[in-house]
């Protein structure tokens, strides 16, 4: 389904307040769009956007993705706002990282929360509209690291992982209804991700994991440097939901294609390993 050529679309965007998020608020409103922005702080999303942009068809909502009531209520309020929902963004996240000896029950939950649970709550609330109308896009955002995994980000992984899983199943079943469904892969971007604000570290961490302590150094060092320009990975993922095509998962960096290629060559290698092993389970043919 193209975007509507008669209005502005209605996006539903969450995750707002800073990074990929922040920069398709900022590109869609200048295209003329209208969005409606979860975050935790509209301030903060306001201060950001400041006066650079005509924010007269912006709606901030402060949402806890973690509450479905709210959740359903933020997406009800879109429609009265806008007169219909055509766009979902599920972009809100945090990275984590830490062993996974030194990953308390609490840090669990709080990220499978927010990566799964708070996905499933907005898919919920949208999906039953566009399903009814037959048409719309819904954009996943997960990572190049919800294809292949690294010591230290394993809880991130974990719920990348299930988001990616949930998303394939998803353009399935929606597939028939006219709606549309990419996962967004990024790698490094220039964003706050790396900062000490918007990373969550273990509250105690064990002197067996030097690696990943250094890991984590490296990584707070790296903000600033990294490869990937927000501002066109935001464009990249508008320009394919407007085209109203493209392949399901949508790779955004050189470096993250360079991380799922070597995944796939690494699973070419175990199936290949495993092609004669692998039916010596199965029950022998009739």
């Amino acid at each position: 389904m193209a975007i509507p050529t008669e209005r502005p679309a209605i996006w539903f965007v969450t995750g707002t307040s800073r990074g990929l998020g922040l920069e398709l608020v900022k590109q869609l409103l200048e295209r003329g769009d209208s969005v409606a922005a979860t975050t935790r702080s509209p301030e903060r999303l306001l201060a950001a956007l400041g006066d650079r942009v005509d924010t007269s068809r912006l709606l901030p909502l402060a949402v806890d993705l973690r509450d479905e009531a709210m959740v359903k209520q933020a997406v009800l309020d879109t429609v009265e706002r806008f007169g219909g929902l055509d766009r979902v963004v599920n972009n809100a996240g945090y990275g984590f990282l830490a062993a996974v000896e030194e990953t308390s029950d609490r840090d669990v939950r709080d990220m499978l929360d927010v990566q799964v649970a708070g996905v499933w709550n907005v898919l919920r609330a949208a999906l039953p509209i566009l399903r009814e109308q037959r048409g719309g896009h819904i954009v996943n955002v997960s990572s190049v690291l919800g294809l292949t995994a690294v010591p230290g980000w394993a809880l991130y992984c974990a719920g990348k992982f299930a988001l990616e899983g949930l998303s394939e199943a998803l353009a399935a079943e929606v597939a028939d209804f006219g709606v549309k469904v990419t996962i967004v892969e990024p790698g490094y971007f220039r964003t706050a991700f790396l900062t000490e604000d918007s990373l969550a570290l273990p509250a105690g961490t064990t002197e067996h994991y030097p690696a990943i302590r250094q890991m984590v150094a490296d990584h707070l060092k790296l903000q600033g440097s990294q490869l990937g320009d927000p501002v066109k990975g935001a464009g990249a993922i508008i320009s394919q939901v407007v085209a109203g095509d493209g392949p399901l998962r949508q790779l955004l960096g050189s470096d993250a294609h360079s991380y799922a290629t070597a995944k796939v060559q690494a699973l070419q290698a175990n199936l290949d390993a495993t092609a004669l092993s692998a039916p010596a389970t199965d029950f022998p043919a009739a």
